[in-house]
């Protein structure tokens, strides 16, 4: 985008589905143009004009990663001609455009000029009109524009609006890619996600609710529908392929799902509704009667909705909204998906499953480790009304053959004789049975769940560098950076099966650790990491106010955010902390990233320290540097890099937790061929020159190894949407590099 100086004459600015006085919003449509990119002959702009042999096309038209862009037909050339009939339902009182233009635009209204527009804008904004066109009125008008684009991003749209009224946007459709996953392509309302999908406390009685849903849009001032749009197929968002939705949900919506279930309430017994995952404010309803709400689009919630019951059929109805902006956690997600962010994902995208517990039951587990005594320490709080003289019992096993039990009312310590410890070369786990029980030795609750004994640390090495330690031993932390979108599930992988794949594809590749970037995972991945070997950091979320990114300078800059905003960050935080502090194979938390929402570096850091003092912080990946938690972090495409002399990170253990990017574009296995698909540093002529310049990366990452670097992050697992800088195509059908040779190409590191 060029740093042209905007030129709007009486321009207002007006944000999309604002209120103004309770008045009905004008609702804008999504009507096709007639569109030329040779220039016409002259009076184009004039209702007379025969426009036959035009192109027809939807709006706006452009380039994706134009900020601010709704793309409805691509546009690449320098010039751009439009024209299409609106229809005003009433005279408007204070007649303006809509118009978001990149760059110089000439509109006309019936065949006279209104408005010239320099340079560019980042956003729709709304121009006065004058003259003549005050006067406009009910019926049919020809909206006209000629745009003209000299480089970086284009686009053009209009709309005739009444600025005294406010607007919604017209909705659309989410990008419809051709590609699928193997996985994708299998699944069916009867199969989908069918796994119990909180691997840590099981039950052996539950319900999956995943299948078919109604579902309904409105505006956010609406009342629950009497009508529904059709069938949505959770947990998939409503922007995704496998919903079979593929629409996009605008800030000033709310989306509603409805389904029935049986039920059949017993006595002594509560029924728990839970969520995996809705994105981003939602609240809940059993026969009509609200149980409860959440906010924060990454994290598991339960409901306890018994109350609510009724003996048969019983419907769940749930409303959400998602304005995927302001200071809402969202990671990756945007409006304006282009470059290194994506299509947003709203609703429900994890698994949603009802659960029969005793009034008195195991709410969690809480379990340390200690490799030096072989101890596990087992803490089971509990919810509903204590029974008197209720204990605890545990055993820890392995294949059927028990080798520890204890009994007590709180804290259980269960001693090993030989423990055998988990690492991503012997990734050995405990199984653990944990009985509630009564006075009488009556089982009153029972669940299942699993540990692997491991310490994760770091170690000052001859050198005067630190060292990452797993189990006391130094370790070299290598791994891609893995950012989770499917294109046909975007959020949501396909199945528990591809999740299985991709952690097999790396551990095949050579990679002992994945850095999972800006999302939070379905539970069931990190249990696949425990099971399979393989170290995870784990990124929060981001969103909200970011400052200027300075990397790894000194006077770092944090973001002023405010205080609710910063609360609901440390929630979610904390939350996240909580749901996956069982899984042995996370031994790094990333709370901030290349500044991205970042503030109060400080007190996040040490709070972090504190609330988890079994793993390691790497408070900013990429920076902004501050001095806590453990690491130091930098970013350097596309090879590694790091400014080692700076005696500022003598104290912290150095990565470069970021690298590589090297892109490749595999034809048939591109998500949009249409589009400026990149990697950095430019794209190779040749899969030999893009293996190339990965053997180069490598070979200078095991350079800065000798110097010091004890861990390093590759960019990336996977393509996503318009980069196409993974190891595996987004449809994971195409390794670009056969893992066996990533493997023995990056076998150096581990020794």
């Amino acid at each position: 985008m060029r740093d042209t100086v905007l030129f709007l004459v009486s321009f207002v600015a007006l944000f999309v589905g604002r209120a103004v006085a309770q008045e009905e919003a004008q609702r804008l449509e999504l009507t096709g143009w007639r569109y030329t990119l040779e220039a016409p002959a002259d009076g184009w702009m004039s209702s007379t004009f025969d426009d036959s042999d035009w192109q027809t096309g939807e709006a706006g038209f452009g380039t994706a990663g134009t900020p601010g862009a709704r793309i409805g037909t691509v546009w690449r050339s320098s010039d751009l001609w439009i024209r299409r009939m609106q229809s005003l339902g009433r005279p408007p009182a204070k007649p303006a455009l809509l118009v978001h233009h990149d760059e110089d635009a000439e509109i006309f209204v019936d065949g006279e000029r209104v408005a010239r527009l320099r340079g560019y804008t980042t956003e729709y904004v709304v121009v006065p009109l004058e003259g003549d066109a005050v006067s406009l009125k009910a019926g049919e008008h020809l909206v006209a524009a000629h745009c003209r684009q000299t480089g970086g991003g284009q686009y053009l749209d209009v709309h005739l609006i009444d600025a005294e009224r406010p607007y919604h946007m017209p909705p659309r459709q989410a990008f419809d890619s051709p590609l699928t996953t193997p996985w994708g392509e299998l699944i069916t309302e009867d199969n989908v996600w069918p796994e119990y999908p909180r691997p840590q406390l099981v039950r052996s009685q539950w319900t999956n609710l995943n299948g078919d849903w109604d579902y309904a849009i409105t505006g956010l001032e609406a009342k629950q529908p009497t009508e529904w749009a059709g069938s949505i197929l959770v947990p998939f968002c409503i922007e995704s392929e496998l919903s079979g939705v593929g629409r996009l949900l605008e800030p000033h919506e709310a989306l509603w799902y409805r389904r029935t279930f049986e039920a059949t309430p017993l006595p002594g017994q509560r029924t728990r509704l839970n969520f995996e995952a809705v994105d981003y404010r939602c609240e809940v309803f059993v026969n009509g009667r609200s149980v409860g709400s959440h906010v924060g689009g990454s994290l598991p919630f339960s409901m306890d909705v018994s109350e609510a019951l009724q003996h048969g059929e019983n419907v769940v109805v749930v409303r959400v909204e998602d304005e995927t902006g302001g200071w809402q956690l969202r990671g990756k997600q945007t409006l304006s998906p282009g470059g290194i962010w994506y299509t947003r994902v709203s609703g429900i995208w994890q698994t949603v499953w009802l659960e029969e517990v005793p009034a008195r039951s195991i709410a969690d587990l809480d379990i340390e480790t200690d490799i030096a005594t072989g101890t596990i320490v087992l803490r089971a709080p509990r919810r509903g009304e204590p029974i008197p003289g209720e204990r605890l019992r545990a055993r820890v096993s392995h294949q059927g053959e028990v080798l520890a039990m204890a009994e007590g009312r709180h804290a259980l310590v269960l001693e090993l004789d030989e423990p055998r410890l988990w690492s991503p070369g012997d990734p050995f786990l405990y199984d653990i049975e944990v009985e509630l029980l009564d006075k009488g030795d009556a089982v009153v609750d029972r669940v299942t769940s699993y540990t692997g004994l491991r310490e994760v640390g770091w170690i000052e090495d001859a050198s005067g560098d630190w060292r990452f330690t797993l189990n006391g031993e130094e370790i070299f932390h290598w791994g891609p950076l893995d950012q989770g979108w499917w294109p046909d599930g975007l959020l949501t992988p396909p199945s528990d099966e591809a999740l299985v794949f991709e952690i097999d594809f790396l551990k095949r590749a050579g990679f002992n650790m994945v850095r999972k970037h800006i999302k939070i995972e379905p539970r069931r991945y990190y249990a696949h990491c425990d099971r399979m070997g393989l170290l995870v950091w784990q990124d929060q979320p981001s969103g909200g106010v970011s400052p200027k990114w300075t990397r790894m300078a000194p006077d770092p800059e944090d973001a002023s955010w405010e205080r609710e905003a910063h609360e609901q960050y440390l929630r979610e935080l904390d939350g996240m902390i909580d749901a996956l502090d069982h899984f042995p194979s996370i031994v790094v938390w990333v709370p901030f990233n290349e500044a991205w929402g970042q503030h109060a570096t400080l007190e996040v850091g040490r709070w972090l320290v504190a609330r988890d003092r079994t793993r390691l912080v790497n408070v900013a990946s990429g920076g902004n540097f501050w001095p806590v938690g453990h690491v130091a972090d930098q970013h350097a495409y596309p090879h590694p890099a790091f400014p080692l002399d700076d005696a500022r990170f003598d104290a912290f253990i150095k990565v470069v937790g970021e690298f590589g990017g090297h892109g490749w574009p595999v034809p048939d296995h591109v998500w949009d061929p249409s589009r400026n698909n990149w990697g950095y540093g430019g794209l190779p002529e040749t899969v030999d020159e893009f293996e190339a310049r990965f053997r180069r990366s490598i070979e200078i990452l095991l350079d800065l190894k000798s110097k010091g670097i004890a861990g390093a992050v590759y960019t990336q697992t996977t393509d996503v949407e318009g980069e196409i800088n993974g190891l595996l195509t987004y449809d994971r059908r195409v390794e670009k590099i056969p893992a066996a040779r990533l493997h023995e190409i990056t076998a150096p590191l581990s020794k």
